[in-house]
């Protein structure tokens, strides 16, 4: 049986990096908002999506942060992270800049989206998982063949 996942990620940039790792179909996630879903979100205010990231979050059992160029440095993507922590859900981070972008592009490799984030004073220390190939489909396949061990130690890792 699929876990259920929260994916997290750098909406703009990483998007279609992002759906090519949903057609895995290995585990569930929470459905990913089109620009126009998200801006309407956006303009209600932080209240509003805290209480999207809340309601979709609830009853995950990991957290998988798609870990572009910019994912990192993203306050919601740190927010995310945090909740997911102080929930006591599996955390896990996947790098994903090797794979293509919808310009057949590849980007720069990012942060380390765990670094000095903490919780109630404590260090989250989630796994970070960093394919060893630089081909998109080599990293997509590698992706494909361990996700679901990932997402299961990352769960068995918070327990």
């Amino acid at each position: 049986m699929a876990k259920k996942c929260f994916l997290s990620f750098h909406y703009k940039a990483d998007s279609w990096q992002v759906s090519q790792i949903k057609q895995i179909g290995s585990i569930e996630e929470q459905p990913i908002l089109d620009a126009n879903k998200w801006e309407e979100i956006k303009k209600k205010g932080d209240g509003a999506i805290e209480k999207w990231i809340a309601d979709n979050m609830k009853d995950k059992d990991c957290l998988v942060v798609l870990v572009g160029e910019k994912t990192a440095g993203r306050r919601w993507v740190k927010h995310e992270i945090k909740k997911a922590w102080k929930d006591g859900i599996g955390v896990l981070a996947i790098y994903i800049h090797n794979l293509k972008g919808s310009d057949s592009e590849q980007t720069t490799k990012g942060s380390d989206p765990f670094a000095n984030l903490t919780v109630d004073g404590v260090s989250v220390t989630g796994k970070t998982y960093d394919p060893p190939y630089t081909t998109s489909k080599k990293v997509y396949d590698y992706i494909a063949s361990n996700i679901e061990s990932w997402v299961d130690a990352a769960i068995k890792a918070r327990k």
